[in-house]
């Protein structure tokens, strides 16, 4: 059996990694002409995505690149400390969370599917795809074909693969947030190695770790129109910061502050499969990084799928295997995931109301047990 895989971000290698592991040869085809390995700023890899990467064995230079961050603090803008929470469980070796620049991240999931025997053909965008009772084929925009026995979407929340198999399906949904990240040597700001400091400020959020190199790792989640994109966006970062009771509008100052990403979720999709065809990862159920979940659970949807291809009789009744076991888990993460984002966009009023309740909501409701469901979910070949 042969698998197209459409997509080389973080989810095309590790999906095609775990195809190999149980027979099924895999081939990956990227839209772009070149790698991502310059591509993004940093993203979360939760405990549970790490397990997910250790069935794989693959986990290994991911925790060396990466930054340890098992712990989050919530303040106010007003300096309040509301309250904190795990960012992960620990493992049974000891395993925490990891913060990882999204470069080296998909650098070494790319570099160890390559290193596996796994081909990567660039400059492929998917147009179509042209499905037999015995096989299907994709065209490419360029006039290629590629064909295979199954293909498998890994193209993220603008998918076209998503696009093709169903043409209704419902557009990814604007969290109402822009999105900013970089880090800066010294910045100066408070806070032990290991820690994700989160700040609802009066106009947007911001969020940090402290390396212990000394390099601050900072994000921020600005409130914004759809669209509405300034000429800088560092003076307008600034001034969303200067009234809140912290230094972050001085550390933006002195940050290198690049384009800022319209941040998106996806709504319940009808359809993940049909025929020879499978979304999985963002073009399935793509989650807003409120959650820091969104590579864990592609990396998780990797190792399900190559067990319900292994176990089952044909690919319409692992995809239906896999449709049951991960949509249930995946809607849960991206509806949790926005409500915290939408908690980052609060008005005025609601910003009290949150402020006052969240230290409550915290200590009742963000402890470790009531997070089990998402960080002790483990998947196995």
């Amino acid at each position: 059996m042969k698998a197209l895989i459409i997509g080389c971000g973080i989810a095309g290698p590790v999906t095609a990694m775990a195809l190999r592991e149980v027979g099924i040869d895999a081939e990956i085809y990227e839209a772009y002409a070149r790698g991502a390995d310059d591509v993004g700023s940093f993203l979360n890899v939760a405990s549970n995505g790490l397990a997910a990467l250790r069935v794989l064995d693959a986990h290994h230079e991911v925790l060396k690149a990466g930054i340890p961050t098992p712990r989050m603090v919530m303040w106010s803008g007003t300096g309040k400390r509301l309250g904190e929470v795990a960012n992960g469980l620990e493992l049974d070796d000891g395993t925490v969370s990891h913060t990882i620049l999204r470069s080296d991240l998909y650098r070494i999931v790319r570099d160890e599917a390559e290193r596996r025997g796994i081909p990567i053909t660039y400059g492929k965008r998917l147009t179509f795809y042209d499905e037999k009772p015995d096989a299907v084929t994709a065209v490419f925009k360029d006039g290629s074909r590629a064909t295979g026995d199954l293909l498998i979407a890994c193209d993220g929340v603008h998918s076209r693969t998503r696009t093709v198999l169903d043409p209704q399906a419902p557009s990814p949904r604007y969290s109402g947030l822009y999105g900013f990240g970089g880090i800066v040597a010294e910045a100066g700001l408070a806070g032990e190695p290991g820690t994700y400091h989160m700040v609802f400020g009066k106009r947007a959020f911001f969020g940090y770790t402290v390396a212990a190199s000394g390099e601050t790792w900072w994000f921020a989640n600005l409130p914004r129109k759809l669209g509405d994109v300034p000429a800088d966006w560092k003076p307008v970062l600034v001034d969303a910061f200067k009234r809140d009771a912290n230094a972050f509008a001085d550390l933006i100052r002195r940050s290198d502050v690049g384009p800022g990403l319209p941040i998106y979720d996806l709504p319940e999709l009808p359809t993940w499969h049909r025929g020879r065809v499978l979304l999985t990862g963002d073009s399935a159920h793509a989650t807003s990084p409120s959650s820091g979940q969104g590579a864990s659970l592609a990396i998780e949807d990797a190792i399900v799928l190559a067990r319900c291809l292994r176990e089952s009789g044909d690919h319409e009744e692992a995809f239906k295997r896999f449709e049951s076991e991960r949509r249930p888990r995946a809607e849960r993460v991206v509806a949790y995931s926005r409500t915290i984002s939408n908690s980052k966009a609060a008005g005025p009023i609601v910003r009290v109301i949150r402020d006052l309740m969240m230290p409550f909501f915290l200590k009742k409701s963000a402890g470790q047990e009531s997070l089990a469901w998402m960080y002790r979910y483990q998947v196995s070949l």
